[in-house]
């Protein structure tokens, strides 16, 4: 997930009201060109076969998805510095565009399984998160409270989510659906708290930094709801 640094600026709540409607406007437009581009890069990618081939490349060796992890945990430092950037606002957008791209690329392997052996999963699981943080976002908004508190707590917990996925691949352990459960419920917070941050903490040129730190925490939250639901369908 990516961490507040707000950087310079008028700080959104101490905004007027209208400027601050904007700047929500601003952001929650640009989360939903994300999705959209997101959507459409991972189905103009499966369409050409290359899921086949990322599935291919991972099971060369258990070191690949760690090379993998590695990769796009650098690419998304990079891509939040640039969307955090002060310099330009097409430096800003470029940021955002490489983390969508990484995005598709990483969840590849995962969309192919689910598309071969979990018919179904997909929309169910886009549904699902949708709805979580249509109720997550409605909490954020309602009660106007100030949730930067969580970071530690989620800084820690994400430190502590890598170690067992990073465990899981070393040795050859699968985390089961309960993992996936209880991440899908750490991404909730991690929802909460990059909406709260939009509405308190981000100042009024951050709209696009804000949008990638909310897809992010949305993207990972659907990660683990498609896990969870192939998990599930497996069982029965």
């Amino acid at each position: 997930m990516s961490y507040l640094n707000a950087g310079s600026g008028t700080v959104v709540s101490q905004l007027p009201d209208e400027a601050r409607a904007g700047f929500i406007r601003r952001t929650y437009t640009h989360l939903a060109g994300a999705i959209a581009a997101f959507a459409l890069l991972e189905s103009v990618l499966i369409n050409m076969g290359a899921g086949e081939i990322a599935m291919s490349v991972l099971a060369t060796s258990k070191w690949s998805w760690l090379i993998v992890l590695g990769l796009f945990m650098g690419v998304g430092i990079l891509a939040d510095k640039w969307a955090h950037s002060g310099a330009s606002r097409e430096m800003q957008y470029a940021g955002l565009g490489l983390y969508v791209v990484a995005d598709a690329i990483v969840f590849l392997p995962l969309i192919y399984m689910a598309n071969t052996f979990a018919p179904g999963v997909l929309p169910n699981a886009a549904l699902i998160t949708a709805a979580l943080v249509a109720g997550i976002t409605f909490v954020a908004f309602t009660t106007k409270k100030d949730f930067s508190f969580l970071a530690p707590a989620l800084k820690i917990g994400s430190f502590v989510a890598m170690g067992l996925i990073v465990a899981s691949i070393v040795f050859d352990a699968g985390l089961g659906m309960w993992f996936s459960a209880v991440m899908i419920l750490f991404m909730g917070g991690c929802v909460l708290y990059t909406t709260s941050n939009i509405i308190h903490h981000y100042n009024e040129e951050q709209h696009v930094a804000a949008s990638l730190a909310l897809f992010a925490s949305v993207a990972t939250m659907f990660w683990y709801v498609i896990q969870f639901l192939m998990a599930f369908s497996g069982d029965d």
